[in-house]
């Protein structure tokens, strides 16, 4: 096993690599719209002949939605899965996009040269970084340095509705020792990182009824009770002076930030001042007592996402409405329950409300938080590849987003994901003009390469 060979045979084979990727983004498989269901399966189909010609035991397999590919290759070492998503976000708006979205090229820009398309970097250029080490791997040394398992799925960007009864009816097939998930990005877009802390979400809408219609508001204002005046007093007491969520027992379960990982987050020298500045804010709110890091990637938030009642068309209208709803979004984190924080959100609602007010709530749907635990060795294996990779050291870094799947890996298969990507901040994914830097997809290919041989 050599793996300069390997990182050389990478480094000469890029634009055979490259014209690959061009050749999946060319495929439009938006899993979101019926009308693309054809190119889904034809991205299915391409991944599926690819893997096959790699000589892996590749098929495509059915569900109620968009195909999974699924594909196995023997190898000496651990069993890995990894995993990444070949289905992409809608176009819209079309008009946006410099030049069209499923016609792929690589641009000069002032950061270097990104291949600019849709799934260029969510998800299709990195799964690919994956498939290209591969690659390497076998023509160099006839085989994996691993026993492997892939899977791709068809459904991510619709809300992966056909996953979790996949993982459960396929558990045995799929399960391995160790998920590796390319789907994230670098720090700051140039610090590797391994994202060990994922937030999750409980989504929630309240709707306030008052009046049974609309009211006059010269006639009744002052008197009648205002189901806004109700809903603002509600998400006003949501928070503390300190910037607390007042919830009872919303922080059970909410872990401090280990020394060790502190320590490294406070080395990543971020620029909160600069991250704020870049959307028009200056000062971080939240909690009082905590770094911008830690608000962002360890601690938990409760934010009102969307407020309407009354009337809010052009021009004015004195009327005093008979229901006002807010929609409000708490990211998770450590072991907090969401069905336990969701029933402590409707007893405050319910202690909030005045006479002659009532409240529903339609939502109230979430999923926990995922941890990683980097106590496993290959954790400090996989960040020491990646730091000889990209010459700075990796670190191990949370997500104050939810990516699901990691959270089905260990419920469902019991085992831990390394999540390792090569993104950047300004990838526009889900907007127009997406892009992957072209060293994203370079450096991608030989990190993966970099894992495999110390995983093994």
């Amino acid at each position: 096993m050599s793996l300069d060979q390997v990182l050389a045979r990478i480094d000469a084979d890029l634009d055979q690599s490259i014209a690959r990727l061009m050749d999946l983004l060319r495929i439009p498989s938006i899993s979101t719209d019926p009308a693309f269901a054809k190119d889904c399966d034809h991205a299915a189909d391409w991944l599926v002949d690819e893997l096959s010609g790699l000589g892996f035991k590749a098929s495509k397999r059915k569900t109620p939605g968009h195909p999974m590919v699924v594909a196995h290759a023997d190898g000496p070492g651990r069993h890995l899965l990894f995993y990444g998503h070949y289905d992409v976000q809608p176009v819209d708006p079309l008009e946006l996009w410099d030049n069209p979205p499923f016609e792929p090229r690589i641009e000069e820009t002032a950061d270097g040269k990104v291949i600019r398309a849709r799934g260029a970097s969510d998800d299709k250029g990195q799964l690919m970084t994956f498939v290209e080490a591969c690659r390497a791997w076998i023509a160099i040394n006839g085989s994996l340095p691993a026993r492997l398992t892939i899977l791709f799925e068809g459904e991510e960007e619709s809300g992966s509705p056909s996953l979790v009864p996949f993982l459960r009816d396929n558990a045995d097939e799929l399960r391995a020792e160790l998920a590796l998930i390319c789907d994230t990005g670098l720090f700051e877009d140039h610090i590797p990182a391994i994202v060990t802390m994922l937030r999750g979400l409980l989504a929630e809408e309240i709707v306030i009824t008052g009046p049974d219609r609309d009211l006059h508001s010269g006639m009744y204002g002052g008197l009648a009770r205002n189901p806004l005046h109700v809903l603002g007093d509600i998400i006003a007491g949501l928070h503390d002076e300190h910037g607390r969520v007042t919830l009872r027992g919303f922080y059970d379960g909410v872990p401090e930030l280990p020394d060790e990982i502190r320590a490294q987050w406070q080395g990543l020298g971020f620029d909160h001042q600069k991250f704020l500045g870049a959307v028009g804010l200056s000062d971080p709110a939240g909690e009082t007592d905590r770094t911008p890091l830690e608000m962002i990637w360890s601690r938990p938030t409760c934010e009102v996402n969307g407020v309407s009642g009354g009337y809010t068309g052009e021009g004015f209208k004195t009327v005093l409405p008979s229901q006002a709803r807010a929609k409000i979004s708490f990211r998770l984190v450590g072991d907090q329950d969401p069905e336990a924080i969701h029933r402590s959100f409707v007893e405050y609602v319910e202690s909030m409300l005045p006479a002659d007010c009532k409240a529903e709530f339609p939502l109230g749907h979430g999923a926990p938080a995922s941890r990683m635990s980097i106590n496993d060795p290959l954790f400090e294996q996989a960040r020491k590849a990646l730091s000889d990779e990209w010459g700075k050291p990796a670190a191990y870094v949370g997500c104050g987003g939810s990516i699901p799947i990691a959270g089905h890996f260990q419920d469902i298969l019991g085992m831990d994901s390394i999540l390792a990507g090569f993104g950047r901040d300004d990838d526009q994914i889900h907007s127009p003009n997406e892009k992957y830097a072209l060293e994203s997809f370079h450096k991608g290919i030989r990190s993966w390469a970099r894992i495999l041989a110390t995983l093994t």
